[in-house]
């Protein structure tokens, strides 16, 4: 008879190294919630009945429904690849990353922009990182990514790279040292 194994099947969970989340700032929230109440008081105009009530209750919520949805973009470095939103990049297929200022990303976002490029941008955050690919099989050329820390972001995929790229050819230290030799006790 067969026994279970001590060890439990435990998904894969890779380390998270850079985490940063696209909000909104302070001013959008005030400014989109006071631009529905607007609206509604609008629509409302002082009748009674259902235009009293139907355009606060509907607007309102969905004003607050759409900021946060502009919003909710997360950004991950992990050990094995770069995470914004639902995409997922394998850091095996980074060739060169690039810190943006407010400037540069105008630049680069501008009339020479790539049509096949992979672009997040948010208007309210001026920095960005440009993330240049080396993929044979993937058109896509590059990734341009806000964020308001482009140089921590850029440092971390370069980072995460090199150390996959580390795993990769086996040049890690062990725990025995450079030989790989279990250590002395």
């Amino acid at each position: 008879m067969a026994s279970a194994s001590a060890e439990p099947d435990t998904p894969y969970r890779a380390v998270v190294h850079y985490r940063e989340r696209l909000r909104l700032p302070w001013w959008l929230w005030v400014g989109g919630s006071t631009l529905a109440a607007f609206l509604a008081a609008e629509i409302w105009m002082g009748t009674s009945g259902v235009r009293a009530w139907l355009p606060f209750s509907v607007l309102l919520p969905s004003t607050v429904a759409g900021l946060w949805w502009l919003g909710r973009i997360p950004i991950r470095v992990t050990s094995d690849e770069l995470q914004v939103d639902d995409a997922r990049l394998p850091l095996r297929y980074v060739a060169e990353v690039v810190a943006l200022d407010g400037d540069g990303r105008r630049e680069l976002l501008g009339v020479g922009a790539d049509p096949l490029a992979f672009v997040i941008q948010r208007p309210w955050i001026a920095g960005a990182v440009q993330v240049v690919l080396n993929d044979p099989a993937d058109p896509t050329p590059y990734w341009v990514v806000s964020t308001r820390d482009p140089v921590r972001l850029a440092d971390e995929i370069r980072a995460a790279r090199q150390s996959q790229a580390a795993d990769a050819t086996g040049d890690r230290p062990t725990a025995g040292g450079a030989t790989g030799e279990p250590p002395a006790r």
